[in-house]
C-alpha cells in the first residue's frame, strides 16, 4: 500500500490524518454550524439555533464547545447583561471550509435522485 495515503492498513483511524479530520467534522451538527458561520461570519446561539433547525439547546452547546475546544471557531463574550456571546469560524475553520464544499459536490454529483 502507499505510505502517502491518509487512511494506512495497520494503523489505527485515530492515529492517522484521515481520522484527525473526521474527527473534527464528524456528528450530525458539527459541518452545518461550520457552514452556518462561513455564510453569516457571526452568528449567536440563538442564531445557530433558529439555523440549524431541530437541534436542541443543550445539544447546540455541546457541539460548539467541542468546536471551539478544537479550534474550529471562535467564542466572543461580551460583559453586559444580559449576556452577549458570538461564534465566529477561527482560521483554522475557515481553512476547513474548501473541503466541505469538495464534499458537498461529491453529495450533489452521486447523491441519488
Amino acid at each position: 500500500m502507499n505510505e502517502e495515503t491518509c487512511a494506512p492498513g495497520g494503523v489505527a483511524l485515530g492515529d492517522t490524518a484521515f481520522g484527525y479530520t473526521l474527527s473534527l467534522i464528524g456528528g450530525k451538527y458539527k459541518m452545518l454550524i461550520l457552514y452556518a458561520l462561513a455564510e453569516n461570519k457571526v452568528l449567536r446561539h440563538n442564531e445557530l439555533k433558529r439555523h440549524l433547525g431541530g437541534i436542541a439547546f443543550k445539544t447546540l452547546s455541546v457541539v460548539l464547545k467541542e468546536l471551539e475546544t478544537d479550534a474550529l471557531i471562535v467564542r466572543k463574550e461580551y460583559p453586559q447583561v444580559p449576556p452577549k456571546v458570538e461564534y465566529s469560524l477561527s482560521s483554522k475553520g475557515d481553512s476547513l471550509i474548501p473541503v466541505l464544499h469538495t464534499l458537498c459536490e461529491w453529495g450533489e454529483r452521486h447523491q441519488p435522485v
